[in-house]
């Protein structure tokens, strides 16, 4: 997956040490695509990173480590381990991606920033999500679910996934028994206000 051409010209703070930026993304029909930063301690973490503009990029502490929640998820990883020596991790599972990861992981794995793996099929079997422990605990949720231009959520379109009679749905459900208050999205903006209650909603709905 070659990287987007447009970059994110606003970066906002979800919560301490938590940061999300995003861009209507060409290359997926204009759809928007998010990217967020965990920082903690000077610590920096990107996870699905798109290309941030350099003078917000400077107000970030340099990333250490790039954390793709799948390979379709590459976006501006490869520039920003160019940049910094950031590790780029990426599913044990993945097929090949434009460049080699540094590291890979696999299901139950602590990655960097404390970030735990759990694997969220859909749209295929190599598909993860971030649980991050805490006050506030934070879910950053791979392609099951977005949330276009502020609106409702909803499902990413099912003809993008392989399974979701069998996987999607199961996913989703499994998700309302982890411990989060806050849910970073691959696409679209972060859920803030009782994401669990929106993510029953949906499940409801459809």
């Amino acid at each position: 997956m070659t990287e987007p051409k447009e970059i994110a010209d606003h970066l906002e703070q979800v919560e301490d040490g938590l940061f999300h930026w995003r861009i209507h993304n060409s290359g997926i029909g204009g759809n928007v695509s998010s990217s967020q930063a965990l920082v903690r301690d000077a610590d920096c973490v990107f996870v699905d990173p798109v290309r941030l503009e350099d003078d917000l990029l400077a107000t970030l502490p340099a990333p250490r480590a790039v954390a793709l929640t799948a390979r379709c998820h590459q976006r501006a990883a490869w520039r920003y381990r160019r940049e910094f020596g950031a590790e780029v991790w990426l599913p044990e599972d993945a097929e090949a991606a434009d460049e080699e990861p540094d590291d890979r992981y696999a299901e139950g794995d602590v990655l960097p920033g404390g970030l735990l793996v759990m694997r969220t099929t859909g749209p295929e079997w190599p598909h993860y999500s971030f649980l991050l422990d805490g006050d506030p605990g934070v879910l950053f949720c791979s392609d099951l679910v977005m949330r276009p231009d502020s609106k409702e959520l909803r499902f990413v379109p099912f003809e993008f996934h392989e399974d979701p009679a069998a996987w999607t749905r199961h996913s989703v459900e499994r998700l309302l028994d982890l411990p989060f208050d806050i849910v970073c999205l691959a696409h679209g903006e972060p859920l803030t206000d009782d994401p669990k209650a929106e993510l029953r909603a949906l499940l409801e709905q459809t």
